[in-house]
């Protein structure tokens, strides 16, 4: 190590941030492998999903004939036909592709009945099939035995002709768990014999949310490949040899990233409607017309060379699904866009797990080290501009690349180090806070002066025993505050905010015991003596609130954050009086009463309170405040516990009552040991009661894991 003492504090402070740096990837890690980010991760995915869509290479040669809520209000209109229509709609449609040349035709829809226009309805749909030759029909694989019939492949149906090089070992090695059903529904023999191929319409959500975003191209039944729909597709209107092997699913000569259960990575191009589309009352008018003389081989043209899918978009025929796109995607969308994937040759892949640790690694390293390094709060603050923004930045970049980067782990991370890098700099080098208690620490109050004019013998050393209304105040988060301004500012703003504050103490006749940096200490009842001293602490506390509430708007405005206090208050017996030396001594108070008024003021965090007495000062007040009770706390140095409440104004009591109400029945079950409901019914009001929430909490933990003791209501606080 180098003798010259920066280098030696410069290489300390890169092997801190490289710690912290090298934790914070390791707890990111340990929450993102498991799974716990997963849901996370898939939002920020739907987001990217939406931001970079865009049409593919092969975009256009996949249509779709939509039966929508203007093609069932046309044939209601114009040919009386009731849904499900008659058969030979489908028939007029397989045809009218036929003549405009298209590859394949996917119907997807289940055709599992007799129509009920009779057998010659059938037997024209059963044409129109065979006539187009280039039919996909659509079978429903099931794993339930109400969504499938069949267990075993018909013996009249032919089996998909589908092979795929390199299953069975692939099998061996992945073992998938998903990719064989163990049930099927057949589409009627018309159908099933006309067809050119079956695919599979079933396709499975995403586990995590029920939303698509990955899908297998294949499947099996009854040792029978059954392709998806876009799989037959491509089958039908290019085929190809189909091969796979751990991580790919090679179709022709386009090579798919597939997952252990062979699932592929959709990447969506747009909107509800992406591909382009016709109506199907527009096909089956024109085949109509064709079929009665008229010359419009034109409009057919528009399937030349084309993969057209055929199904309903309407929202009552309850095949729309949640997609990274919409809430209501049409699934033969989802199965065109596969397909369109597939022809373009640019399913999305997943980076490697060891490269995504190893950014994770180099993230968390370079945050971590860069914090360390860097002094003042506009330096940390660039820090944290460059760093937080490089995970999406990076997931952003992956995705224009093809690949889905895990961006949640990335960012966890990164903010963990950022964060523990700015604690521990706090920790170890922040001076100026230290500075700024020491400066203002030496405060004495007016009428301490006025008492030592009046009374010289009080300068003498020693004190008295005297029941004291005690006040500890403290502005919650200052050290973000004191970082984010200039010595001269955080002085001239903590100035305003303690003379704003000292101005009510001291009209309520209490006395300043000292500062220290932004904590406020003051007591009632000496040197003056007050009969109401309780009263005029709570008074006083109440009114510090709500005089920082009219200031912070303006305080938010420089500062850019809300300046809150949190205060603690209790009556007791202490020693109160001067001391120190002959030269030097201040006029201050001792005793167990005085500590547990400054561990109150620290307990409002576990609450998220910002104003907390004891029961002596409840007692003191005689209900000229309404308060509601917070807990039976036993704060660190203390084996006796103490009930603690929350005072409050009579308007904010009567606005908040049916709240209060919830809280003071949960604090009753939680009292009787009945954590689950206690649970249930802080839960209820939570999300407006950070003291509910705080129970609420505490509940699930308790009631994980109930006390071996016997439970006496008491919250033991492990924290000063």
């Amino acid at each position: 190590m180098s003798d010259n003492p920066d280098s030696a504090r410069m290489l300390r402070k890169i092997l801190l941030g490289a710690g912290i740096g090298a934790a914070a990837a390791v707890i990111a890690a340990a929450l993102w492998l498991p799974g716990v980010l997963e849901l996370f991760e898939a939002k920020t995915w739907d987001l990217r999903a939406r931001l970079l869509a865009r049409p593919g290479a092969a975009t256009s040669q996949v249509m779709s004939v939509m039966i929508d809520q203007s093609s069932l209000n046309w044939a209601k209109d114009n040919q009386q036909w009731p849904w499900p229509w008659p058969r030979t709609a489908y028939a007029a449609i397989a045809s009218f592709c036929a003549r405009g040349g298209a590859k394949a035709v996917v119907f997807d829809l289940i055709f599992t009945e007799p129509s009920a226009f009779g057998v010659s309805d059938d037997e024209t749909f059963a044409g129109g099939l065979k006539d187009n030759g280039r039919a996909v029909g659509a079978v429903n694989l099931a794993r339930l035995q109400g969504e499938g019939s069949a267990t075993s492949w018909p013996a009249d149906v032919p089996a998909p002709a589908l092979t795929i090089a390199g299953l069975d070992d692939w099998v061996k090695q992945a073992r998938p768990k998903n990719l064989t059903f163990p049930r099927a529904q057949f589409p009627i023999p018309e159908l099933s014999l006309n067809a050119r191929m079956l695919a599979n319409t079933n396709l499975p959500p995403d586990a995590t949310d029920g939303v698509y975003r990955r899908e297998p191209l294949f499947n099996t039944f009854d040792n029978r490949i059954v392709p998806s729909e876009a799989l037959a597709a491509w089958a039908v209107g290019t085929g190809g040899a189909i091969s796979i092997r751990p991580g790919a699913l090679t179709v022709g000569g386009t090579t798919v990233p597939i997952d252990r259960e062979g699932n592929a990575i959709i990447r969506y191009r747009g909107p509800t409607q992406t591909h382009k589309s016709v109506n199907a009352a527009w096909v089956i008018s024109e085949e109509a017309q064709i079929e009665g003389g008229a010359d419009l081989g034109k409009d057919a043209a528009l399937f030349k060379d084309k993969y057209v899918f055929v199904g309903v978009t309407t929202p009552g025929a309850l095949d729309l699904k949640p997609t990274p796109m919409s809430g209501s995607y049409p699934g033969m969308e989802v199965n065109a866009t596969m397909l369109d994937n597939l022809l373009s040759g640019d399913f999305m892949r997943s980076v490697p797990v060891l490269l995504t640790i190893l950014l994770l690694l180099v993230l968390c390293l370079g945050a971590g080290v860069a914090v360390s390094l860097v002094s003042g709060a506009g330096r940390n603050a660039l820090v944290y501009v460059i760093f937080l923004p490089l995970a999406p930045a990076l997931g952003i970049a992956a995705y224009a690349l093809g690949s889905w980067l895990q961006i949640v782990s990335l960012e966890l991370g990164v903010v963990l180090s950022l964060v523990g890098s700015s604690l521990a700099s706090y920790a170890t080098e922040g001076q100026q806070k230290r500075y700024l208690k020491s400066a203002f620490r030496q405060y004495l109050s007016p009428a301490v002066i006025e008492q030592l004019i009046a009374h010289p013998d009080r300068l003498t050393l020693g004190g008295e025993k005297r029941e004291l209304t005690i006040f500890f105040s403290d502005v919650q988060g200052f050290t973000g505050i004191s970082e984010a301004l200039t010595p001269e500012d955080l002085t001239a703003l903590l100035n305003e905010y303690l003379s704003a504050m000292v101005d009510i103490i001291q009209e309520e006749g209490g006395t300043i015991d000292k500062f220290e940096g932004d904590a406020i200490i003051a007591f009632w009842n000496a040197p003056l003596p007050l009969e109401d001293h309780a009263l005029r602490g709570v008074r006083a506390a109440l009114r510090c609130q709500a005089k920082l509430a009219e200031m912070r708007p303006a305080v938010k405005a420089r500062i850019g954050k809300d300046m809150r206090m949190r205060v603690g208050m209790n009556t007791g017996f202490a020693v109160v009086g001067n001391m120190g030396s002959k030269t030097r001594f201040d006029y201050t108070m001792l005793g167990d009463q005085v500590n547990l008024a400054a561990r109150l003021e620290g307990i409002n965090k576990q609450f998220g309170t910002y104003t907390m007495i004891s029961a002596p000062v409840v007692q003191k007040i005689g209900g000229a405040f309404p308060v509601r009770e917070l807990s039976r706390v036993a704060v660190v140095g203390r084996k006796e516990p103490v009930t603690v409440y929350e005072p409050m104004l009579a308007e904010e009591y009567a606005a908040r009552k049916p709240q209060l109400e919830t809280f003071a029945a949960g604090l009753a079950q939680y009292y009787a040991g009945s954590f689950v409901e206690a649970e249930r019914i802080f839960g209820s009001v939570a999300a407006a009661d950070p003291a509910a929430e705080s129970y609420a909490k505490k509940c699930r933990l308790l009631a994980a894991a109930p006390p071996e003791a016997e439970w006496n209501g008491v919250w033991v606080m492990t924290e000063k």
